[in-house]
């Protein structure tokens, strides 16, 4: 992380402690305001370009930072509306209002203008809005060309990126202070355009989450050959395409030899892939191995079980995805090494896991974060918000990523995930630690992605991934 401070992603428990820590060092609420409002004027500003402005203002610090906004523009002479259905009711807000210079209206009517600026609720909320605001934040969207939600859309649960009520996507939204769950995770996330933050003097928390940025990667060094770079093992069973997909994205991240261990060769292997049919125990014993993958094309039967009992027997850094993670269970673990996996499930998968092993959660992140405490494991939770969960921080504490940028929903493709799992291998295989090698595989999953423009097939992500860890070295 570079800049642990500005990529940090704060709960609202977490966002009001750290507020709270700035007044009892000597800030007051109002200076507070002034900051985040200001900073926020000066994006709305920009964005603007002089024309007309009108923004909803609600009753709490909201509003307030609303109001703050209003006056910064109304100062740089641009056409400045406010709406205020709702008279303010903290200190704070009302001390802003009374600093605007221009006039307020209870209702939007038919106000037009160029930008509309949502004050209406932020981060605090915890219940949907009534007919007559939402009514209000309809007819501002109908009324202008672009939206810009101050700090979060109006009806947005902060913490889990749900919505209490029907979405709608702005054009930019401007977080005060820190990052919120909201921007990156759940539906609210796809809802929130172009992200800008404004610093109004929050320091980080000791424990948290983190934005996930454009990893640094290493090239091999010049006196590097096939083993240097790390020997993989991708380990089949009963269905051969999943495997071979996986090999393919694997070769294409990094490790410097990919071997196919399954029970008996498939059609048009390429030729760069070596197959092995040994009896699986007799492969296993190659002292040269440095990873392993086991679980696209695995089945679910009792062969299968066998097969993922050697592999973490091994204690090699592994990758659980796909039908491993839905046999994997307690036991299992009891002879691996839980700190050098990496599992890989999307949301079904994660249910079946947090079942085996006791878990409970009402959201994904909160049952992913579940899972890595229970297990030890680096828990990759893939989806359209992927987060990666792991003891990652020199301090040891457990760290979450989001992206910055929301990943092309042209991954929703059958084989996405292994070629996902894949580059996670082939990252360990290379000696990456199982938490960076997770980070690193997402944000080139990702990338990759986004080099095959739309509508791309599995295969084709896989021959991205060199495109994408290109742009990381």
């Amino acid at each position: 992380m570079t800049n642990r401070k500005a990529d940090q992603i704060l709960s609202v428990a977490q966002m009001q402690a750290a507020e709270k820590a700035l007044m009892d060092a000597g800030t007051s609420v109002d200076e507070l305001m002034q900051r985040a409002g200001r900073g926020a004027a000066e994006i709305v500003w920009r964005i603007g370009a002089g024309r007309p402005v009108t923004i909803l203002c609600g009753p709490g610090n909201n509003g307030g930072d609303g109001y703050v906004i209003a006056q910064a523009l109304h100062e740089r002479s641009v056409p400045v509306t406010v709406v205020a259905p709702m008279e303010p009711k903290t200190d704070a807000a009302r001390t802003a209002r009374s600093l605007f210079a221009g006039n307020v209206q209870a209702s939007i009517g038919k106000t037009t203008g160029h930008v509309f600026v949502d004050c209406l609720f932020g981060s605090g909320l915890t219940r949907g809005l009534s007919p007559e605001l939402l009514g209000e934040i309809e007819k501002a969207f109908l009324g202008h060309d672009l939206s810009v939600a101050i700090d979060l859309p109006s009806g947005i649960e902060a913490d889990s990126g749900d919505y209490f009520d029907r979405s709608y996507g702005y054009d930019c939204t401007v977080a005060l202070g820190a990052w919120k769950y909201a921007h990156f995770c759940g539906l609210a996330a796809t809802q929130m355009g172009r992200l800008h933050l404004v610093d109004i003097g929050v320091e980080g928390c000791k424990s948290g989450a983190y934005l996930m940025r454009r990893p640094a990667i290493r090239g091999p060094w010049a006196g590097a050959h096939k083993y240097t770079r790390g020997l993989l093992a991708v380990i089949g069973g009963e269905m051969p395409g999943a495997p071979m997909l996986s090999a393919k994205a694997a070769m294409h991240a990094g490790a410097g030899y990919v071997k196919l261990f399954t029970p008996e060769k498939p059609d048009h292997v390429p030729h760069s892939l070596v197959v092995d049919t040994q009896a699986l125990d007799v492969s296993l014993e190659d002292p040269r191995l440095d990873a392993l993958l086991i679980g696209p094309g695995l089945g679910i039967g009792d062969v299968a079980r066998e097969r993922l009992r050697l592999a973490l027997d091994l204690q090699l850094p592994t990758v659980l995805d796909a039908d491993a993670l839905q046999i994997l269970d307690y036991s299992m673990l009891q002879d691996a090494d839980p700190e050098s996996i990496v599992a890989t499930p999307h949301e079904g998968e994660l249910n079946t896991l947090c079942k085996a092993f006791g878990v409970e959660g009402e959201t994904k992140r909160h049952k992913a974060a579940g899972l890595q405490g229970a297990t030890g494991m680096t828990v990759i939770a893939k989806g359209p918000d992927t987060t990666v969960h792991g003891e990652g921080d020199e301090d040891g504490e457990t760290i979450l990523l989001g992206a910055f940028e929301p990943a092309s929903s042209w991954l929703s493709v059958a084989g996405s995930g292994d070629v996902l799992a894949g580059i996670v291998a082939s990252r360990l295989a290379t000696g990456d630690d199982p938490f960076d090698a997770a980070c690193r595989a997402v944000w080139l999953h990702g990338e990759a992605a986004r080099q095959c423009g739309p509508a791309f097939t599995a295969d084709e992500l896989a021959d991205a991934v060199p495109l994408a860890l290109a742009a990381c070295l």
